[in-house]
């Protein structure tokens, strides 16, 4: 009896190490660098993506210059309403460009766009009619292996105007998530860091430093809403599963020079721009596509620009508060007319 009873004991003594083994086995399999996903897109030539781009901003400003002006506006709200059309372009890289680097058309589809302040602005009704003129209109850019963005071209006429300039590189940027993605892959549950310059600013240094967390998996659209639903645009009988990252960034600043394009004018920059914010991402895990995202941050601003030729000064005030969001839509169903 009492040998039966060193045996079970030795048993259950092998049968926990046993056990232990498993369990540090699957830990290992689940932490493994095989189980990293690389979350990039995977454009195809001939391949056509649309995508609903949804941009808010309210804004309070306020500006003292040699000359005042007491019907300036000082709280305004912009919206712009976009439906663009990627597609990808059958060309082979240019010269120079990385070998795997794809061209893209972004047509705008629909283009709206609303302004509202607390006093008459010339500039913005004017800028209403500039985006409604961008139906139709395209432009063009490459995007390499990484995701990196370059040789944007077209539009250029429009594209002079720092407003309609910043909302193109929003949604470039917004759709161009790869350089923001470790190049490695990245695993449920993985955190890491990076940092995106801000350009067009009044002060240098600036940049936006992103901390993000793959935090799960997910089917890419909600199941809890009809189909056909503008809130879950999800293609007839699919639904394939997304990567959710969760972003949180906010401003810093390294050094203080004057940008250069202040500086080439005589003008000298100082002040602080601070700023905060989120995004969450859903991306597709068989292509990379970006299925949605949205995005929402605040800025603060107190920026003095001083002309070193007439001592001449701008003092310039303002909190932002903005938010995006960017949505796949469904591919467009053939048309079941007749040709002629």
């Amino acid at each position: 009896m009492q040998q039966n009873h060193r045996s079970s004991r030795r048993g259950e003594r092998y049968f926990l190490l046993g056990a232990a083994g498993l369990v540090l086995f699957a830990l290992s399999l689940s932490a493994s660098p095989g189980n990293r996903v690389r979350l990039s897109m995977k454009f195809t030539p001939g391949e056509t993506l649309r995508y609903r781009i949804e941009t808010s901003t309210s804004a309070n400003n306020k500006m003292e210059t040699p000359i005042e002006n007491p019907e300036a506006a000082t709280a305004s709200k912009q919206s712009v309403s976009l439906i663009l059309r990627l597609d990808v372009l059958n060309k082979p890289p240019a010269s120079g460009e990385p070998a795997g680097s794809v061209h893209i058309r972004a047509t705008y589809e629909k283009s709206d766009a609303s302004f509202q302040s607390d006093a008459y602005d010339p500039a913005s009704a004017n800028l209403e009619d500039q985006y409604k003129h961008l139906e139709g209109r395209w432009l063009e850019y490459t995007i390499d292996p990484d995701g990196n963005v370059s040789h944007i071209s077209g539009i250029d006429d429009l594209l002079a105007n720092p407003v309609v300039a910043e909302n193109v590189r929003l949604w470039i940027n917004g759709l161009s998530f790869g350089p923001r993605i470790p190049k490695g892959g990245v695993e449920i549950g993985q955190k890491w860091s990076n940092d995106q310059p801000m350009e067009g600013t009044a002060l240098g240094g600036l940049i936006w430093r992103n901390h993000s967390t793959y935090l799960h998996d997910e089917p890419c659209y909600p199941t809890d809403v009809p189909p056909g639903s503008s809130d879950a645009p999800q293609p007839a009988g699919k639904n394939p599963s997304c990567a959710v990252i969760v972003t949180e960034f906010k401003i810093v600043r390294n050094g203080d020079a004057t940008p250069d394009d202040y500086a080439r004018k005589d003008l000298n920059t100082s002040g602080t721009w601070t700023g905060s914010g989120g995004s969450l991402e859903s991306i597709s895990l068989a292509d990379g596509t970006l299925v949605r995202s949205t995005q929402s941050s605040t800025q603060n601003m107190d920026v003095e620009i001083i002309s070193t030729r007439s001592t001449s000064k701008i003092h310039y005030v303002s909190h932002v508060e903005s938010r995006s969001e960017i949505s796949l839509l469904p591919p467009e169903a053939p048309s079941t007319e007749p040709k002629s």
